[in-house]
């Protein structure tokens, strides 16, 4: 019973694509909140997924574990944000089983967040 499965990669089938990104020294947009679910939101529309409900993301942790945390759900699944305040370090996953854009969202993180760095990889769950 298979047929909920459908990236086909390369002849083979799989349930979900998985991005996950760490962007390093990101500009100041990192630090804002309202700026976070406002890139989340847009993101969403870029690359044709469906939200569920609204994005969530609140600031909070102590010391230098201080940052933002966003989810907004999707209809095939979630995107989940993790900030560090004094580090403007970032760190991403795309989660889906309708398949997206990778270099949409690795552009549109660029556009947003201006970071020196970019590292990810896509997994096929």
């Amino acid at each position: 019973m298979a047929e909920y499965r459908r990236i086909n990669v390369d002849g083979v089938v799989y349930y979900g694509k998985h991005l996950i990104l760490t962007a390093r020294s990101c500009n100041a947009n990192i630090l804002e909140t309202q700026k976070i679910a406002d890139f989340i939101t847009r993101l969403v529309k870029k690359i044709d997924m469906v939200a569920f409900g609204g994005c969530v993301a609140e600031r909070f942790g102590g010391g230098i574990e201080v940052g933002i945390s966003a989810v907004q759900l999707i209809e095939t699944s979630a995107i989940v944000m993790h900030t560090n305040d004094q580090a403007r370090d970032m760190y991403f996953d795309v989660f889906s089983c309708k398949t997206f854009k990778e270099d949409a969202v690795i552009d549109f993180v660029k556009e947003v967040f201006n970071p020196k760095t970019i590292n990810y990889q896509v997994l096929f769950r």
